[in-house]
């Protein structure tokens, strides 16, 4: 594979990208301290060799390159390597409220006590949402032979979290799921009714969500990352959509394989680029300031 390898320097940065014929970043060197980073590991072998041969024999200057494609369009620092701690690839669906179980939960006495008296507990929605993010979970985990990425339980801070995270060809998307068991929903442009009851934001809280998730990922990608933001039902009788404007998908747990087909959003290397931005814990740590504005 012939890459070609382009100077960058900007905000007291001096790198080195390796990049493939038609302009993708897939690694870069820190011209400084000689620290190589590869984007994307099926090119790991090629990128170390043409960048490890750019730092040591190449005396000529390495022309500019005016159009970095990746991550410091808007001067943040770069990710550092990833590590098992920073690693989303591993969190299980669900990760975020089994942490919160295990160290918020109630211990045996007060779970058989709250079962005695028939009394519901905040313990028992977490539960339940659980249980739906695990449905969820494995339904998008049998996109993969598609072609497509999942990360689950992605932490965007202040107790906030993404459910889930496609990332294929068919583009990104945000996908956040409401367990509701035996119960009838209704959704609107903004709201969502369960059986009737009152009004409640999840159209407009998952619109917003997807919106934060497309800074983040643009920021450190370095080109356009549309994201879609999805609601998915669980357990419901009966599910009826009357959005006008359909900003927001709207699907049963197993209708969430009618994403698999989508397509023409973003190349292989594209998806693997932003799959490898998605997984950084860090990535999500430092929001940019505009999405901390409007969240």
């Amino acid at each position: 594979m012939e890459l070609k390898v382009t100077r960058w320097k900007r905000y007291g940065h001096d790198r080195l990208y390796a990049n493939l014929p038609d302009g993708t970043a897939v690694g870069w060197a820190d011209a400084k301290t000689g620290d190589i980073t590869v984007l994307l590991a099926e090119y790991r072998d090629d990128v170390i060799a043409v960048l490890t041969d750019h730092l040591q024999n190449n005396s000529e200057p390495v022309p500019p390159q005016k159009t970095p494609s990746t991550p410091e369009a808007e001067g943040l620092p770069p990710l550092p390597p990833l590590t098992a701690a920073d690693d989303l690839s591993a969190n299980r669906p669900g990760e975020s409220l089994r942490d919160l179980l295990a160290k918020s939960g109630p211990s045996l006495i007060k779970r058989v006590v709250s079962q005695l008296l028939r009394r519901s507990t905040e313990w028992d929605s977490w539960r339940t949402g659980l249980a739906g993010e695990q449905r969820v979970g494995a339904e998008l985990n049998r996109l993969e032979r598609h072609g497509w990425r999942v990360l689950h339980s992605i932490p965007l801070g202040d107790k906030v979290d993404v459910d889930h995270l496609l990332i294929g060809p068919g583009g990104v998307f945000s996908i956040n799921t409401k367990h509701h068991h035996k119960r009838a929903v209704w959704v609107g442009d903004d709201s969502v009714k369960v059986d009737r009851g009152k009004p409640v934001p999840y159209a407009r809280k998952s619109r917003a969500e997807a919106k934060r998730v497309a800074r983040v990922l643009e920021r450190y990608c370095g080109f356009p990352v549309p994201v879609e933001p999805v609601l998915v039902f669980v357990g419901v009788t009966d599910l009826k959509v009357v959005a006008t404007q359909l900003s927001v998908r709207v699907y049963r747990e197993r209708e969430v394989a009618a994403l698999a087909p989508l397509s023409g959003v973003l190349t292989v290397e594209r998806v693997e680029q932003v799959y490898s931005v998605a997984r950084h814990r860090q990535a999500w740590s430092h929001l940019p300031p505009a999405a901390k504005r409007k969240s």
